[in-house]
């Protein structure tokens, strides 16, 4: 193999933020409020449970019933967590594109595994994904650069000849304390923060379409 790419999951593989805005208006319906619309959910999908209570409720963990909301927020999700869930255009086409041009390529998110792993199944990439890391497979979470030192370390790739592909400021800051190629998917969720620029991330892509030639030229480098 080449090198090894590698990618954050929701925000950046796969469009999830469909089925975690519906799992975060759950937690409203349960308190009797009504839904918030999806264009004000999504910007948070890539803060997991923290970010869509955040958003959905203003709640936060200093909140006494924190930790009950966000158990059942994530009973509710896992529970209908496949509904909406796809990989977002062009993908596919990439990882298929990886494969012809002999690279490696990795899942690094901060997703626990037991909702990451049957999600990457679901999706179809589990057979040709060569390593998954999630939130607790190690015992740190990005932006700590444990995870993706792992996944390198599991797939027997040196950090400088990986890249790591994110959505969230906290890719960038994890890739880079890892010593790994950068880029910013700037087609996911990316929080509110429209200075991407600042992340100080080695390329950003608009499309998952941009990614190929951004890949082609960080493995030109010497």
């Amino acid at each position: 193999m080449k090198k090894l790419v590698l990618f954050d999951f929701d925000g950046t593989l796969a469009d999830t933020a469909p089925d975690l805005a519906e799992a975060a208006n759950k937690q409203r319906a349960r308190r009797g409020l009504p839904p918030l619309p999806y264009e004000d959910l999504r910007p948070y999908a890539s803060a997991g449970a923290r970010g869509l209570l955040k958003a959905g409720l203003g709640m936060s963990p200093e909140d006494d019933d924190y930790d009950a909301c966000r158990r059942q927020f994530l009973e509710d999700y896992q529970s209908d967590m496949t509904r909406h869930t796809t990989l977002f255009p062009g993908i596919p086409e990439l990882l298929a594109t990886l494969r012809r041009h002999d690279y490696a390529w990795g899942i690094v998110t901060n997703k626990m595994e037991y909702l990451a792993l049957p999600l990457v199944a679901h999706l179809g990439l589990a057979d040709e994904c060569a390593v998954t890391v999630g939130g607790d497979t190690t015992a740190h979470s990005k932006p700590h650069p444990a995870p993706l030192l792992h996944a390198a370390e599991k797939t027997g790739f040196s950090p400088q000849h990986c890249i790591y592909i994110g959505d969230d400021h906290r890719d960038i800051i994890a890739g880079k304390a890892a010593g790994m190629g950068t880029v910013v998917a700037a087609y996911g969720y990316c929080g509110l923060d429209t200075a991407l620029n600042g992340w100080e991330a080695d390329a950003i892509a608009s499309t998952p379409q941009e990614l190929w030639p951004v890949i082609q030229e960080w493995a030109d480098q010497p």
